[in-house]
């Protein structure tokens, strides 16, 4: 790399390591965001400087995307301060190159042998000879191609991935029992609007459909929270046009996937049936948990409930909130590899750090938009994100000097002086909804008991969670405290400030599910605001950097401010209708929500 600026107004920084520094306070610095995000992955998001590195899974994304070796470093050309190194732009293409360079086709068409297929004689020794490859294969097929055992498909393509070289699968899929299913589009909602595809869920559709053509079928589509996940999945089925099982995070969602179905296709009820612990109904779609999926008497017993994924002849499995597949249903997904695949998602991080096992398995990212790209259309409400800092309780802070480090972000979540501060905000957004969010039990227990409001926990009967979801909709209920059962799927328009007073260490998609609680647009056009309740100089604090890294790779700043300026009492604060200018989650007995 030149030693000399050739362009100081530019705001990158190019590193042989395939990392990449952004400058936040450029002028340019929103135009470079937005387009190294296509292909790089946001690792560190400190207030003046932003770490982006370019993976190989980023890149493979950005491939299946369309996006070609030439557009990205093009992008990195654009923005950078100094040449580009040369390793860096020799890397791009060669990860590039490898998306696709060995196929999965079927000999002969439909019902053929499956074939692992590629034109570089040397990339196929390469796999054939790798253990991790060859106990799924079933000998040689001319110069070209390699036969693989048939139900190997998906275990191939893991396998496929961790050599370097991602399969382009282009092996087709069973049709599935056909099923008639039109939108309902022009028909009246239920707040009097008439029901239409956005474009962006149009767009979406198509990109994940192709035409039909074994080029489409399977992938990811990742939206914001609030953006129309849900119809985007309604419309591949419509399009498809086959028998479904969907895949939810709870009950609650399941219901509200059941309610949108109804109300916006012309499928009848008797057409949906829900399979859950409370029912096992197995209609045309069904809808099912992973919970009851994953279910099984004993740690050693078979999972009962797996036979689901073979009845029926499904023509297409949707997993919602696909970020969040457990490991048994990644093991059963290999197995389906011939049915249609859609993913749906706000973000594809895992903590786990098995994206790329919802890359091989799932299929790749077909269509993802930008979060404030969104909001700047008005299909999402613009949000304010504030971390309010507060010192530890003074009694806390020698035992939490000498704690072991989980002890140590625990008591400093459950930091006592974060009560009075959460009162002073529910205070301050008294004419606003407003949802306290947490971990522990306990202390949202005591939450719930000072604010004197309900407590929403993984206990909550699904009857009470819906009389109080509707309770606050109507406005009935202005405060509700929830633990992380409210993380995902609850459709709640109106509510439009999140108080955050305890997390999941450092979990990315648990900070960027959370804002979505209150990312619905407002009928008043108001904006949303989040609060991180954050105590200084901890464990937590450290954890809080990492779990807004997401949320900052969308465009999203969090300002920094000290609880002092908090104090108890109504009055506003900037960007909400109350505004005067306009442990683990399993401690204290909580189950999986």
């Amino acid at each position: 790399m030149s030693g000399a600026a050739v362009r100081p107004e530019n705001p990158l920084v190019v590193q042989s390591d395939r990392t990449a520094l952004l400058e936040v306070a450029s002028p340019l610095y929103k135009d470079a965001r937005d387009e190294i995000a296509l292909f790089a992955e946001l690792e560190k998001s400190p207030e003046h400087l932003h770490t982006y590195r370019i993976t190989p899974l980023s890149v493979w994304n950005a491939a299946a995307a369309g996006l070609t070796a030439g557009r990205v470093i093009a992008s990195l050309e654009r923005f950078s301060k100094y040449e580009v190194p040369q390793i860096v732009a020799t890397e791009v293409r060669d990860l590039m190159s490898r998306y696709g360079k060995v196929r999965l086709e079927r000999d002969g068409g439909d019902g053929g042998e499956l074939r692992l297929v590629c034109d570089d004689p040397h990339v196929l020794a390469e796999a054939a000879r790798s253990p991790l490859v060859s106990k799924f294969l079933a000998g040689r097929r001319g110069e070209s191609a390699l036969a693989v055992d048939a139900g190997a498909r998906g275990a191939v393509k893991q396998a496929l991935l961790k050599l370097g070289y991602p399969a382009l699968d282009l092996a087709g899929y069973v049709d599935g029992a056909p099923l008639t299913i039109a939108l309902k589009l022009g028909a009246a909602l239920p707040d009097g609007r008439p029901f239409r595809l956005r474009a962006y869920q149009l767009e979406a559709i198509e990109n994940f459909h192709a035409g039909g053509s074994i080029h489409g079928g399977s992938g990811v589509v990742a939206l914001p929270c609030g953006a129309g996940k849900t119809i985007v999945g309604i419309g591949v089925m419509a399009k498809v046009g086959a028998r479904t099982l969907v895949l939810t995070t709870n009950v609650t969602a399941l219901r509200q996937w059941r309610r949108e179905l109804i109300e916006k296709t012309s499928l009848s009820e008797d057409d949906v049936g829900e399979y859950s612990g409370e029912r096992k109904d197995v209609r045309p779609v069904t809808i099912a948990t992973y919970q009851i999926l994953t279910h099984r008497k004993a740690a050693t017993d078979e999972f009962s409930h797996f036979g689901l994924f073979f009845r029926n002849d499904w023509g297409l499995i949707v997993y919602d909130e696909v970020h969040l597949l457990p490991a048994p249903v990644f093991r059963v997904t290999a197995e389906i590899q011939a049915r249609r695949r859609l993913g749906l998602t706000a973000t594809l991080v895992r903590e786990d750090g098995k994206e790329e096992d919802v890359f091989a398995l799932i299929g790749p990212k077909r269509h993802d938009v930008p979060w404030k790209v969104l909001e700047n259309q008005g299909w999402i409400a613009p949000a304010r994100c504030v971390e309010v800092r507060l010192p530890l309780a003074p009694h806390r802070r020698m035992e939490h000097a000498l704690a072991a480090p989980r002890d140590k972000f625990r008591i400093a979540a459950e930091n006592e002086d974060k009560v009075p501060l959460v009162t002073g905000l529910v205070a301050r957004h008294e004419r606003d909804l407003v949802l306290v969010i947490g971990q522990y039990l306990s202390q949202l227990r005591f939450l719930a008991r000072v604010l004197d409001v309900p407590l929403l926990t993984g206990a909550t009967s699904n009857d009470d969670r819906a009389r109080l979801y509707d309770a606050f909709r109507r406005g009935e209920i202005r405060c509700l405290v929830v633990s992380k059962v409210a993380n995902f799927a609850v459709d709640l328009p109106e509510a439009n400030v999140a108080i955050q007073v305890s997390g999941t260490f450092g979990s990315r998609q648990e900070e960027a599910q959370r804002l979505g609680r209150i990312l619905r647009p407002k009928k008043d056009g108001g904006i949303a605001t989040f609060y991180t309740l954050v105590t200084r100089d901890s464990r937590e604090q450290d954890f809080a950097s990492k779990r807004q890294l997401f949320l900052a790779e969308q465009g999203y700043t969090y300002e920094i401010r000290d609880a002092a300026e908090f104090a108890a009492g109504p009055g506003g604060t900037n960007g909400s209708r109350g505004a005067a200018g306009s442990g683990s989650a399993a401690a204290d007995g909580e189950r999986a929500p």
